[in-house]
């Protein structure tokens, strides 16, 4: 059976559609739809997300996702009931342009309430697809905002209060590009689906009839022992250029990725989650706790093979050695086959330089809020509907510090804003984290110092979101909310649908 429903048909330019025309003979090896046998190799073509249908009217770019139910053959051989938008599982790649208007219809098929955030995006809180933007059951939703932030490679996903990690783990994810005039003059690889390759990496169990295992969540939550990149396990990919630019997504519930190539090739890193670096950086390594994005680019001389793995977690602060192996930073994995085509086209040298950085604060800026993270608290408050935990002026730059005091790995995820870490206990951060953030490994120990700036949108009634993006431990209550107000606007809580998570107004602490 087909991998996915949405997968039988992306829309491709006609450069790409060439392209994937003349690599067919490869990558039709084992993707039969009509079969159920594994590959000669015991792998498959790395399926790659269409592009979403999308229409203007009236200058405003429309898509549509129906999220829904179906089967995947996650497993050579096996269909494993999973969820998707448009689809059997994950979903097409929304893209846009920085200054256009979109709207978004989310019809929702699923038995259950869901909701479609936009992880990343600069969005009105009206329309940031968290707690209090529920669809239910036969019910749509239909936001619509202007995209006013760099190019970026950005993803959406449930965030329903409560069940985020069920959604995400059953299938529910998908990427949206941003694109910007500065990010298209720079020579980088931009043929999507040909050098230009979405990649989400998640972690799954299954049961031995190839069903989703969701018992028994450990301490990290729904730690999978087999991996699955675009929604299969044992992927490969055909290239037939020089560079190849992975967008890769660390899309998993609990689990942390040390990525690098088992020859030990090096790479360039050239993005972060909200966007391109000011230089290409040259690693063997690069970790993405859940919910972080980088863009790297790799050199292909040859046409040996290698693949894509994640090493054993090197960042564990403090960690104790029994919490790092529940947690599985002692795993290791491999993610993707690459294999390199022989007469590969010649691609261009990456530029010196990408898109300038400019700092918002600097070490020893007087500090707005701190946050301590612990047992599913942070600040030793558990995530309520009804309390607003602080407010904040638009149109000012903050100075956040968040640190770990638990003897578990965190991360930390700021609504509406992308942040710039501009000190790692006092110094200033290695260069792999001096780009633009919307997510932060934080193991235990170090205190981190983070400088965001909230404009345009402010309401006194609907809020953002600010959580460990583990999934089970921001399900748990591992989660707060603040007010972004215009000035002299003062809280003003409405009833918001709250979906059985209980009535009442708001309180402000």
């Amino acid at each position: 059976m087909p991998v996915s429903e949405h997968f039988r048909t992306p829309q491709l330019s006609r450069r790409s559609l060439l392209t994937a025309l003349a690599l067919a003979p490869i990558a039709a090896v084992g993707c039969s739809s009509g079969s159920s046998a594994p590959a000669p190799t015991g792998s498959r073509p790395l399926p790659i997300p269409p592009l979403a249908a999308a229409t203007v009217q009236d200058g405003v770019r429309r898509f549509t996702l129906r999220a829904g139910a179906g089967e995947t053959e996650m497993l050579p051989g096996k269909r494993t009931p999973t969820w998707g938008y448009n689809g059997t599982v994950l979903g097409p790649t929304l893209r846009a342009r920085r200054g256009e208007s979109v709207a978004v219809t989310v019809n929702n098929t699923l038995p259950e309430m869901t909701t479609l955030h936009w992880h990343g995006m600069h969005v009105p809180p009206r329309m940031d697809g968290g707690p209090y933007q529920p669809i239910e059951p036969g019910g749509t939703w239909s936001p619509t905002w202007t995209i006013n932030q760099q190019a970026a490679t950005l993803w959406y996903h449930p965030h329903p209060h409560g069940s985020t990690e069920k959604h995400v783990y059953r299938g529910l994810s998908g990427f949206f590009l941003l694109d910007d005039d500065a990010a298209d003059g720079l020579d980088l690889p931009n043929d999507y689906g040909v050098d230009d390759i979405p990649l989400v990496i998640q972690d799954r169990r299954f049961t031995p009839d190839g069903a989703l295992d969701e018992s028994d969540p450990t301490n990290a939550g729904l730690l999978g022992d087999t991996i699955v990149t675009n929604g299969i396990a044992h992927a490969h990919l055909n290239v037939r250029t020089s560079r190849l630019r992975l967008r890769i997504l660390n899309g998993s519930s609990g689990r942390v990725y040390n990525l690098g190539f088992t020859d030990g090739r090096e790479f360039q890193l050239i993005a972060t989650d909200g966007g391109l670096l000011a230089a290409p950086i040259t690693r063997n390594r690069i970790q993405v706790s859940p919910g972080e994005r980088v863009e790297i680019v790799v050199r292909f001389d040859s046409n040996a093979p290698t693949t894509l793995h994640s090493f054993p977690i090197e960042n564990r602060g403090t960690l104790p050695a029994a919490e790092a192996t529940t947690f599985g930073f002692d795993d290791a994995f491999d993610i993707l086959e690459i294999r390199p085509a022989e007469g590969m086209k010649s691609a261009a040298a990456l530029p010196s330089s990408l898109i300038p950085i400019t700092r918002l604060a600097t070490p020893g800026t007087p500090v707005d809020h701190s946050f301590e993270l612990q047992w599913f608290m942070i600040n030793r408050a558990r995530m309520d509907m009804n309390r607003i935990d602080f407010t904040v002026q638009v149109d000012t730059t903050e100075v956040w510090t968040v640190r770990n005091v638990d003897n578990w790995p965190h991360n930390f995820h700021i609504h509406d804003v992308q942040f710039q870490i501009i000190a790692i206990d006092g110094t200033p951060p290695p260069p792999e984290l001096a780009g633009w953030k919307d997510t932060v490994f934080t193991p235990p120990g170090p205190t981190f110092t983070l400088a965001m700036r909230f404009t345009d949108h402010s309401d006194p009634s609907y809020p953002y979101m600010f959580h460990c993006h583990l999934l089970l431990h921001e399900d748990r209550g591992m989660m707060g909310q603040f007010l972004v107000l215009a000035p002299g606007q003062q809280p003003a809580p409405a009833q918001m649908p709250m979906s059985g998570m209980g009535p009442g107004a708001m309180s402000h602490h």
